[in-house]
């Protein structure tokens, strides 16, 4: 059985401008012990999905529906607000995009690394004060015992990640969601980040849901991946068979908007030429249409559901297009 099984998951959110669809029937399966990529351009609806699965998505102005969202074998949508919190940071956990602004400036590193343990495990201060220096030197802070006092501020970059993530590890989650958390970082300290998340995995068990729009980082870190396109997923398969067949014309051209250092200095860099579709006047037909460089007639029209096409692999498309152009009805 899956860790998490989301069937068919819509928000929706009512503006001035009109209905946004940013998440539009997703339905995802993540499997215990296993890293799950959620991939594509920002606005896609890949933070929106996390964080309505988390239930931090305020309703309204949300619209929420979804025909199961099961963790653990158990249907999140059934359970109060309460029972949400004492899930949210215990045995599900999230790394966020800018720990920065994630992390209170105004209380220590301790008060905000012991507050879950106090709450979600009953443990008195020195006891969580002893795990949190524990996590503290798991995650690569040097000399944790004088850091406890120091706020957010007197981190750098990079290290208030590593606290951001000794925080969300703290109560040992079943499932830890990291949404972009190396996108702020250079790509040595990048490297660290994604080392030490490999580490925690293999030391844990810990299953993992990342969201990157850097298909280089979710190549060598993930075992399968979801590519996202205004809010619905357009291709699913196992990482090496994505990157070997892309069935979808949005991740081919994802694919070749990637340097590679096999490429001829000579080639001209390739970039997927428009913008992503207002959410609040999609087209009739395929999202992708517009911008899709093997668009057919039918692609204006018909609007294409997510099916299984080779084993694991699927794709969302009304036509087969593969890295070498070919296009099969």
């Amino acid at each position: 059985m899956a860790l998490l099984e989301v069937q068919n998951l819509k928000t929706h959110f009512h503006t001035q401008d009109g209905l946004v669809r940013a998440v539009d029937g997703v339905s995802l399966n993540v499997e215990a012990g296993k890293t799950v990529g959620i991939v594509g351009e920002s606005g896609s609806g890949k933070s929106v999905t996390n964080m309505t699965i988390l239930g931090l998505v305020p309703t309204p102005p949300g619209i929420i529906d979804a025909d199961a969202i099961l963790f653990e074998g158990q249907d999140l949508r059934s359970l109060s607000k309460e029972q949400l919190r004492k899930l949210r940071g215990n045995r599900i956990a999230m790394v966020f995009q800018d720990p920065m602004t994630s992390l209170n400036p105004f209380l220590t590193i301790e008060d905000q690394l012991t507050e879950p343990l106090l709450i979600h495990k009953g443990q008195n201060m020195d006891q969580a004060r002893q795990r949190v220096l524990q996590l503290l030197k798991e995650v690569g802070i040097p000399d944790p015992q004088s850091r406890l006092k120091d706020y957010p501020h007197q981190f750098s970059g990079g290290m208030r990640q590593r606290v951001m993530m000794a925080m969300a590890l703290v109560c040992e989650p079943s499932l830890l969601i990291c949404d972009e958390p190396t996108t702020a970082l250079d790509v040595t300290i990048q490297a660290q980040i994604l080392e030490l998340l490999k580490r925690i995995q293999k030391e844990h068990g810990t299953t993992i849901i990342f969201i990157t729009h850097d298909l280089g980082v979710a190549a060598g870190f993930c075992d399968e991946i979801y590519v996202m396109y205004a809010g619905r997923i357009v291709e699913h398969a196992q990482t090496d068979e994505l990157f070997k067949t892309p069935l979808h014309p949005y991740t081919a051209s994802l694919l070749k908007s990637v340097p590679r250092l096999d490429q001829e200095a000579s080639e001209a860099f390739v970039t997927i030429q428009g913008s992503p579709p207002d959410l609040t006047a999609l087209p009739a037909g395929c999202s992708f249409q517009p911008r899709c460089d093997h668009a057919i007639s039918r692609c204006e029209t018909e609007r294409p559901t997510l099916e299984e096409r080779e084993g694991n692999h699927s794709r969302q498309c009304s036509c087969f297009v593969d890295l070498r152009g070919e296009v099969k009805s």
